[in-house]
């Protein structure tokens, strides 16, 4: 499985101007090739392919007074950027076909140089770690870089990245083997929430930091500086690079929160069920800042990813499953409640229930109850469970009506045994 590596690096002003040079001579060329493949489809022609446009807006290109500047540079990151193009394109189309999950990928767009986010990769002919511990980049030199660890294998690619905040990082992609962890007989369901960010099937309850709410104040005063520079000025553009370094440090915060967070969850769980929530879509409503400061998609994704690595399995309920209307002892379905209303009596039973801790109950229920059902399942009533079902490969029953309304999940979808 692949893995990426971020690491801070340190360029001098000299290699800076160098990195400058090739981010915009890889967004040249990104450009170009873009504008290349739309002339065709207006003309009813096929799509040049990518030798074609590599001979084109880069070989070529190089030999005319226009682009002669594109020889500078080094010639790896301009054919990646045309690899991205293609995997732009690519995505595009596997959306339109319905081959991609999740929404759909409008077409790819032409870059601009005042994008916040600038960016470079360079395959193995481009770089080398030297023994030294700098990173080589072709045309740009060895650049000093601050390890926070040593890479498990040789990497495959890297990824130079400049942020809003100018902070320049190298992204390392490097192939290793699963971890599996032992073997633990807990399973947990999780209910996520904006008063509490979780409340575990056990009982456990995890406090939403509310990291971006604390950081308002500076990030007022910072915005208001920048509101009063002249635009165009060097002023301003000091004042927002300091705005840009206030939100940096907040997405960092809660980044390493999270990360924190969910491995604890995944190395004292063999198994973790979650409710499909609609992010994109509370993401546009009236508690949009909450939401978005929680990050419950960056949680899903971290655990899928470590779960995938670990020999975990992450299952995932389907949004309509009435987690908070089910009676966590009698099964009673009741009514809809109102977000205020946080405790309840169920009618039936007479059982007094926390309204997030019975929805986490309940979450543990269907997701056991849809891994007994899933493949490598057992077969007779009363046969055991076996503790792990086999991969199944996520989104093969897009046509058929939903049962449960779970879905297990691993890296890409699929459970990793």
């Amino acid at each position: 499985m692949h893995l990426r590596y971020s690491c801070r690096l340190y360029p001098t002003k000299g290699q800076q101007s160098l990195l400058a040079r090739t981010f915009g001579c890889a967004r040249v060329v990104y450009n170009d090739a873009l504008a290349v493949r739309r002339e065709a489809r207006k003309a009813g022609l096929p799509y040049p392919t990518a030798t074609e446009l590599q001979k084109r807006v880069i070989t070529g290109a190089k030999r005319t007074p226009e682009r002669s500047w594109l020889a500078s540079v080094g010639v790896d990151p301009l054919i990646q950027s045309l690899r991205d193009l293609d995997a732009a394109y690519r995505n595009f189309f596997d959306s339109v076909s319905r081959k991609r999950r999740g929404r759909l990928v409008g077409l790819p767009r032409f870059k601009s140089r005042k994008d916040s986010r600038q960016s470079l990769r360079f395959s193995r002919n481009g770089f080398r770690v030297r023994p030294n511990g700098k990173l080589y980049l072709a045309k740009i030199g060895d650049v000093r870089v601050r390890w926070s660890r040593a890479l498990p294998a040789e990497p495959s690619s890297v990824t130079v990245v400049l942020d809003a905040a100018g902070r320049y990082h190298a992204s390392f992609v490097v192939d290793v083997e699963p971890e599996p962890l032992p073997e633990t007989g807990r399973e947990v369901g999780i209910d996520l929430g904006l008063g509490s960010f979780a409340v575990l099937s056990d009982g456990s309850v995890v406090d939403n930091p509310r990291f971006l709410r604390k950081a308002e104040k500076k990030l007022k005063a910072a915005q208001r500086e920048l509101a009063r520079k002249a635009k165009g000025s060097r002023n301003r553009a000091k004042a927002r690079a300091k705005v840009a370094r206030a939100h940096a440090g907040v997405a960092d915060t809660r980044r390493d929160w999270l990360h924190k967070l969910t491995t604890g969850i995944i190395r004292e769980n063999q198994a973790v069920y979650l409710e499909d929530l609609n992010v994109h879509g509370l993401g546009r409503g009236r508690l949009a800042k909450s939401v978005h400061d929680a990050g419950w998609g960056a949680f899903r994704r971290m655990l899928e990813q470590k779960a995938a690595r670990h020999g975990r399995t992450v299952g995932v309920v389907h949004r309509s499953f009435p987690s908070s209307r089910l009676c966590a002892q009698c099964g009673h379905r009741d009514g809809p409640k109102p977000l205020h209303v946080r405790q309840w009596a169920c009618p039936a039973c007479g059982a007094r229930h926390d309204r997030d801790l019975n929805a986490a109950r309940n979450i543990l229920a269907a997701g056991q109850a849809d891994r007994r059902n899933a493949p490598g399942g057992p077969v007779r009533p009363g046969a055991a469970t076996p503790h792990r079902a086999r991969p199944v490969e996520r989104g093969t029953r897009l046509g058929d009506p939903p049962r449960t309304g779970i879905r297990a999940a691993g890296a890409g979808g699929i459970p990793v045994r």
